[in-house]
């Protein structure tokens, strides 16, 4: 296969963050995208040759190869269901579903269908990250037994993420996605054995009923234990830093901070990808921002697995054992008690398990 042809179902920030990565990947070509609003806009300014306002027309393109999804977390399932249906391969956004039985029904679909679902945690392709992971894999270290990361900001870039009837839950689902996965993978996918977690609503009650700042405890098979901070209640921009501690070693990498530039500025400016609630005065500003995150290493490692029909490093199965942690971690936020693994509730979403009367109904729109 000399070109994926790739179809971005979303044109809201992620899908513009996607279609960046893919630009810089030769081997693919972003050749439709879906939105029920922003298609037009989002397609003529990047000049990509069709656009539907539904993401089933998109899926009807005999010359789509692979879909990128950046929808609300709600939509997840239906539309990797339907892209399976359709003989399209799958990148989902985090987290991978609402539920387990949702995250089952859609590895069980591409299996069926012989298409790939991919899991797009970039942080596990972050360039910095990847260094570090040598360093814990050649025993620089030693005998790692304790990881960090930690994510912070302001909050969300889109409205839906507040309404937890679509988003699942709080920032411990948003962002913990990032850090139960950089867990695993920094220390070789071992399993997990129980989480214990404490969730806040420190400042955005007036907006959520979710979490906006969270601490998770990830106990692992062969000793190592992942620390978790996330929050969508810091002022002044996006943190986002990990360290690992070893029997032999300690290192620290800041994703941001190590690579950006120190900046004042009394007008203030825009930020290419991250959260910056305010620019005026003293900020960090990033240097290749999107590269320093991983995107374009990430897609391009996506391509290759389908035009080589390769397995990928980040898979459905991959995303369905994040997300079991994650539930678990609500649930032992609201009994303040560690809960072992495996956990199968039968929550309908991971906010269901901290609050269980707090889910409605839920309206659906298609723009992540």
């Amino acid at each position: 296969m000399d070109k994926v042809r790739v179809g971005l179902i979303g044109s809201g920030f992620v899908s513009a963050i996607h279609y960046e990565a893919l630009q810089r990947v030769p081997r693919a070509e972003v050749v439709a995208v879906a939105s029920p609003h922003g298609a037009t806009r989002f397609a003529a300014e990047r000049n990509i040759p069709r656009r539907f306002t539904d993401y089933r027309q998109l899926l009807e393109c005999r010359d789509v190869d692979m879909v990128v999804v950046g929808a609300p977390n709600d939509l997840h399932c239906p539309m990797t269901l339907d892209a399976a249906a359709a003989g399209k391969h799958v990148v989902m956004e985090k987290p991978l579903a609402l539920n387990l039985d949702e995250a089952d029904r859609m590895i069980e679909a591409c299996r069926q269908a012989g298409v790939k679902l991919m899991y797009a945690e970039e942080l596990c392709f972050a360039p910095k990250y990847v260094r570090l992971k040598q360093l814990v894999d050649e025993g620089a270290l030693g005998r790692v037994y304790l990881v960090k990361q930690s994510e912070k900001h302001d909050g969300p870039h889109s409205a839906w993420f507040w309404d937890v009837r679509r988003s699942g839950g709080g920032v411990a689902f948003d962002m913990g996605c990032h850090a139960i996965e950089f867990f695993r993978w920094m220390l070789g996918k071992p399993a997990a054995l129980d989480v214990y977690a404490q969730l806040d609503t420190c400042v955005h009650r007036d907006k959520t009923q979710g979490d906006d700042n969270a601490l998770i405890l990830v106990n692992f098979a062969g000793g190592a234990t992942g620390l978790a901070e996330e929050s969508w209640s810091k002022p002044g921009g996006m943190d986002d830093r990990a360290e690992v501690y070893g029997s032999e070693g300690v290192a620290y990498a800041d994703l941001l901070r190590g690579s950006s530039i120190l900046t004042y500025s009394e007008r203030g400016y825009s930020y290419a990808v991250e959260k910056a609630g305010l620019t005026r005065g003293w900020s960090f500003t990033m240097f290749e921002e999107i590269w320093n995150y991983g995107f374009p290493q990430e897609f391009e490692h996506f391509v290759d697995c389908v035009a080589e029909n390769r397995e990928p490093q980040e898979t459905g199965e991959d995303g369905r054992a994040v997300l079991e942690i994650l539930m678990a971690a609500y649930e032992s936020a609201r009994t303040g008690r560690r809960v072992s693994l495996p956990f199968r509730p039968a929550a309908r979403a991971p906010i269901e398990l901290w609050k269980p009367d707090v889910l409605g109904e839920t309206s659906r729109e298609q723009d992540r």
